[in-house]
């Protein structure tokens, strides 16, 4: 299958703490743990997980037996859409996520594929998050400098 699929995961600001990419046709159950165990491990203060339905499966249980040996609880919650509701509604926490995507997406370079490899284009994820940061500090600092009198 021709295509890529990329798996964020990012912290409650939406930054982006770490990244996967995978070809269209690997589940997303099998693709999480890449990402997922590598940034529980460089990241010790994290101690919950929100995912969505898409990683539904053994990954609560993987994560689980993964840091039973460090002595390191980590809990996976899996947000589920209210049983009574009906059409669209925002799922709580989700709405971080798909903020992110909207900010990646408004780059050029990520918006079609150029690359040609999957691990250039994670690289190009992170490029343009860090272009995103700096933009962002730099508007801050400006607003914070003194104002002469």
């Amino acid at each position: 299958m021709k295509g890529r699929k990329r798996h964020i995961v990012t912290d409650v600001l939406g930054l982006v703490l770490g990244c996967y990419v995978t070809s269209a046709n690997m589940a997303d159950v099998k693709a999480a743990p890449a990402v997922l165990i590598w940034v529980l491990e460089m990241f010790k203060r994290l101690i919950k997980v929100l995912t969505d339905q898409g990683y539904q499966g053994a990954l609560g249980a993987l994560i689980r037996t993964f840091f039973a040996q460090q002595q390191r609880q980590v809990e996976v919650e899996i947000s589920q859409r209210p049983t009574e509701a009906k059409g669209f509604q925002v799922e709580p926490k989700r709405w971080i996520v798909e903020r992110t995507w909207a900010w990646l997406d408004n780059a050029r370079s990520l918006t079609r594929d150029y690359e040609r490899l999957p691990e250039n284009h994670e690289g190009m994820i992170y490029v343009v998050m860090i272009r995103l940061m700096l933009r962002r500090l730099a508007k801050n600092r400006r607003t914070w400098q003194a104002k002469p009198t």
